[in-house]
C-alpha cells in the first residue's frame, strides 16, 4: 500500500498542479497540497521541485518538459534579455532582469545550437560557453536576431 504523504505520491501530484494551474510562489503549492492532504513544508516543496526538474518560466513554475518546449520561439523569453557582454573567445554573457536568467538559459540549452557548449546561470546572468571564436561569434549573430542585444 502506497501513503499518500509519500514524497512520491506528493511529487505526483505537485506535477498534476503544476501542468493544471499557474504557480507562481512555492508558498502557493504548500497551501494548495494542504487543501488536497498532503502535509508539505516549503523545504519539502524545494526538494521536490528539484527532484522533478521544475523550472520557472518568467514568474511561473513549469515541469522540465513545458520548459523545454519552445524550442526556437523565444518571443516570451525576449522581454527578460538586457545585455549581452563577451569575456574573451569562448564566453559569452547575458544580463537578464532577476529571477529570469534560468528560464532563458534552459531554453538556450533546449535549442540545442551547436556552437554552445553549455550554459550556466545565475539570477540574473548567463554564461553562455563557446569551443572558439567563430562559434562565439555565430551566437553573438544568433542573440542579436533573437533579443535583439
Amino acid at each position: 500500500m502506497i501513503d499518500a504523504n509519500s514524497a512520491p505520491a506528493r511529487r505526483n501530484l505537485l506535477a498534476k498542479i503544476l501542468r493544471e494551474h499557474t504557480i507562481e510562489r512555492q508558498s502557493e503549492l504548500v497551501d494548495v497540497l494542504r487543501k488536497r492532504g498532503h502535509a508539505a513544508t516549503q523545504s519539502s516543496i524545494s526538494r521536490d521541485l528539484r527532484e522533478l526538474g521544475v523550472a520557472k518560466l518568467g514568474r511561473r513554475y513549469v515541469l522540465s518538459d513545458e520548459a523545454a518546449r519552445p524550442r526556437s520561439d523565444f518571443s516570451t523569453l525576449r522581454q527578460f534579455v538586457g545585455a549581452r557582454l563577451t569575456a574573451g573567445p569562448n564566453l559569452t554573457i547575458l544580463k537578464t532582469r532577476i529571477g529570469a536568467a534560468q528560464s532563458v538559459a534552459v531554453a538556450i540549452d533546449a535549442a540545442a545550437w551547436p556552437e554552445v557548449v553549455g550554459t550556466l546561470s545565475g539570477d540574473d546572468t548567463i554564461f553562455i560557453a563557446t569551443r572558439n571564436v567563430r562559434d562565439q561569434r555565430r551566437l553573438g549573430e544568433r542573440l542579436l536576431a533573437i533579443f535583439g542585444i
